[in-house]
């Protein structure tokens, strides 16, 4: 393994050096592999597993640098945690890279849930593992991990896209619950930001969502169509359904809302971009995960204590939410498959579940961890994502698509992004795209299921 890495090593950081900050991820990834090699324990000593994982903030790495202090406490097996990029985008390419050389690590790593079709060929099938833990899980979420009956990944973070909205100004505007539907969120967004405008508030806006060209936008605009029964872009039958007046009307739509209740600048928003505006009291309305309850509750936030989440606004198919999330797989080629294993096994716990929940507020992937008291008191919330995760799930069509998925919804964002900036009309995108998703797959084009969201 080590000469194996070291090549890698080369290769990559030569191959790479026109892109800094991927490039010295890359390395420092690599380095430490090569460490761990050359300092391989005599069989006498405990193994050493490498875990590459999602690092989104200080506070979280910090959490799993605990709990994996534990995991080595309990079993003697020790964990060292790499570092990784901070795009997904830019992780995919670095997973995609280390699994691509051949070595045998890292031997455990996170996986984004639209990445089991396009990496199922690297890892060890989970399903024979976990046969008691599998049904305890939601299935929506199980089936997102799930590659031609492969269960390629043990989820431990789920997400689902949420609206979060202004109490205190839904009571201030004589509005008793939040919007059930786009059209009512619509209404609501405008009559809300003319009225704080008209207090001076003169950046003040309706509602903030992610508009950027990203996978963002996609999560977004799938659930924007998909609550019209504009179907799922490509549908479990390989039916290539986007080119549809519900998926279209949906488009023209948010296009709409673009400088009327979204900023302009919406179209270049971004998860952190649209928090930040919705954390500085500057709008009514967001869309986002349910990770932005903690920094919008934050001590010192203007809007601490003053918000809710619901249900993302529906259509004439229903309410749905995008399924995000990240869970763990085991690499194929690991030279610890059975310690692997049991870190897996250790790290998706109940107790481990419920113990992140209270240091992070992350969501447990077990529905009845939702309705323990020390789960659903602090966060009655919890309530509304267990609800969520149940019913109202929408997943991307990375399945389906596999190793093409990346292409599809590069695709998908920028025909979506062309009609929110006007570049094109709504039917010429469509129209468009699907022919450009023909090509990128080799499907056929079909209709969405018969006004169905799901």
């Amino acid at each position: 393994m080590r000469k194996v890495v070291a090549q890698a090593m080369r290769g990559l950081c030569a191959e790479w050096a026109n892109s800094c900050k991927v490039a010295g991820t890359v390395c420092i990834v690599l380095l430490c592999l090569l460490l761990e090699c050359c300092g391989q324990p005599s069989v006498h000593e405990p193994v050493t597993l490498t875990l590459l994982d999602e690092w989104p903030n200080k506070t979280f790495g910090e959490a799993r640098q605990q709990e994996l202090q534990e995991f080595s406490r309990e079993t003697g097996i020790r964990v060292s945690l790499l570092p990784s990029p901070e795009s997904g985008r830019q992780k995919l390419v670095l997973w995609r890279e280390l699994l691509g050389r051949g070595a045998s690590g890292p031997d455990v790593y996170a996986v984004d849930v639209i990445w089991p079709g396009m990496l199922a060929e690297y890892f060890v099938d989970l399903k024979p593992y976990f046969t008691n833990e599998v049904p305890l899980q939601f299935p929506a979420i199980t089936a997102a991990y799930t590659v031609d009956n492969k269960l390629v990944a043990m989820a431990y973070h789920p997400d689902i896209g949420l609206l979060y909205y202004r109490t205190d100004l839904l009571r201030q505007y004589g509005y008793r619950e939040p919007p059930r539907t786009w059209d009512e969120l619509e209404i609501m967004a405008a009559r809300i930001q003319a009225g704080e405008r008209a207090k001076g508030k003169k950046q003040f806006w309706g509602f903030v969502w992610q508009g950027a060209a990203d996978e963002g936008l996609t999560c977004d605009a799938l659930e924007w169509q998909a609550a019209e029964g504009g179907g799922r872009i490509i549908e479990e039958d390989q039916a290539i359904s986007v080119n549809n007046p519900q998926a279209i009307r949906a488009w023209q739509r948010a296009a709409h809302w673009v400088g009327s209740i979204s900023p302009p600048g919406v179209v270049g928003y971004r998860e952190w971009d649209s928090l930040n505006v919705w954390v500085a009291g500057d709008a009514a309305f967001m869309r986002y995960w349910p990770s932005g309850y903690v920094d919008s509750q934050a001590a010192g936030s203007p809007i601490r204590n003053k918000f809710d989440t619901a249900l993302l606004p529906g259509g004439k198919a229903g309410r749905v939410g995008t399924l995000g999330g990240w869970g763990f797989a085991v690499s194929r080629l690991s030279a610890h498959p059975r310690e692997a294993l049991e870190l897996v096994r250790f790290l998706t716990r109940r107790d481990v579940q419920v113990k992140r929940f209270r240091v992070l507020s992350l969501p447990p992937t077990l529905p009845e961890l939702y309705n323990l008291p020390e789960v659903r008191e602090p966060n009655p919330r919890f309530n509304l994502l267990s609800q969520a995760f149940r019913t109202v799930v929408v997943s991307r069509p990375s399945n389906v698509t596999g190793k093409k998925y990346q292409d599809v919804t590069d695709a998908y964002m920028q025909a979506v992004h062309s009609v929110l900036t006007r570049e094109k009309g709504a039917p010429e995108a469509a129209a468009a795209l699907e022919k450009e998703l023909v090509r990128i797959t080799g499907f056929k084009k079909g209709p969405p299921p018969g006004g169905s969201a799901q």
